[in-house]
């Protein structure tokens, strides 16, 4: 049995409503209640590899009140990582080096009995293979996409939404005054709950998500719909990764050293010039919310599940069920292994009930 002592909190990926509410409950948690020291990683794991380490202690006075702040108070970074570090060569090249195993080392080095990692599919992955090398390591999911099927919710999800359903409503007004096609492009690369659970929130008329292929006229037909009844007006919601049936996905390469994933941008234009190409009298402007989506206050909801997730990570180091990740299942928080956590991805189903209640609703899906 090992008496854990010392914990490590590490934040990983893109930011996102809630995170400071995990912190803070982890430690109120285990200080407050088991008298354990708690040490965060500034910027993911990036931190602890940093020369010197970027560390720091968590004690009940550093995260008073943060609960209700956006972001994280350790910073995040989808960039670089144990596994992906980035090493400038003699002729200025890089290349990405494995340093998973010095980082455990320096863990070791630091008494850190076991480290709660809070981020996305991309982090959960770490995670795992972390833990296959032997770190005493937790998982708590973290996105605003909703894309970890192994959890009914991702805290931060709810909070994206309701900034799109709020977007949807101001432009609804703007829309309807001068009678306009509003075109709004969110987040959302490879699963659309964003997009479509604002535009069931938020009434659009129509939404493109990645799991279904859009054909411009099926748009083209619900837009005509819209003005022949008079209404002159249409809300048009696009996730960032939807793609017409016979185009790709509009993205380019990112040129950050470290940064893996394409940079995600521009359906939105296309759709309005699409839209614009066949009805030319018709007025469209186009709304990119881009990271609105992630910043800001955390929800009622958000703070609730980041709060239980961060109590039931302590939990499970106290158990020393390692190699776990903390999910949400109606009603209960439970704990079930990381590799079965990330062995699906949680697209949108297109049988699913949020799709049935779109298509219930009128809404046009692109098909």
């Amino acid at each position: 049995m090992i008496k854990t002592r010392r914990l490590l909190i590490a934040t990983g990926g893109g930011d996102c409503p809630g995170l400071n509410a995990v912190i803070r409950a982890i430690v109120k948690k285990a200080v407050g209640q088991y008298s354990w020291e708690v040490i965060g990683s500034i910027n993911a794991f990036n931190g602890v590899l940093m020369d010197p380490m970027e560390l720091k202690p968590l004690d009940l006075a550093a995260v008073s009140g943060i609960h209700v702040k956006g972001g994280t108070i350790l910073g995040t970074t989808n960039r670089c990582g144990p596994f992906q570090w980035p090493v400038e060569r003699s002729d200025g090249s890089w290349e990405l080096v494995d340093r998973s195993g010095e980082m455990i080392e320096r863990l070791g080095r630091l008494g850190i009995d076991a480290v709660i990692n809070i981020g996305g599919d991309g982090s959960q992955l770490i995670s795992q293979r972390l833990f296959e090398q032997g770190l005493n390591i937790i998982g708590v999911p973290k996105t605003i996409d909703n894309d970890l099927s192994a959890t009914d919710f991702t805290f931060g999800y709810q909070t994206a939404v309701e900034v799109v359903t709020d977007a949807v409503d101001k432009l609804v007004t703007t829309a309807s005054s001068h009678h306009r096609i509003m075109v709004l492009e969110v987040m959302g690369r490879d699963a659309g709950w964003i997009a479509l659970g604002a535009a069931v929130a938020g009434g659009a008329d129509v939404a493109l998500i990645p799991e279904i292929p859009y054909r411009i006229g099926s748009v083209m037909t619900k837009i005509s719909e819209r003005i022949q009844r008079g209404r002159g007006f249409a809300i048009v919601i696009v996730a960032e990764g939807a793609r017409a049936v016979d185009g790709d996905v509009i993205a380019s390469q990112s040129e950050e050293v470290g940064y893996q994933n394409k940079v995600l941008g521009g359906v939105g234009r296309w759709v309005a010039g699409q839209i614009k190409e066949q009805v030319p009298d018709l007025e469209i402007r186009l709304t990119v919310l881009g990271h609105l989506q992630r910043g800001g206050i955390p929800c009622a909801f958000d703070r609730i599940l980041a709060t239980q997730f961060g109590v039931a990570a302590v939990e499970a180091v106290k158990a020393e069920i390692f190699g776990h990740m903390v999910a949400y299942r109606h009603p209960d928080v439970v704990t079930i292994p990381i590799k079965e956590a990330i062995s699906q991805y949680n697209h949108v189903g297109l049988n699913s009930n949020l799709i049935k209640t779109a298509r219930g609703l009128n809404i046009c899906l692109g098909d």
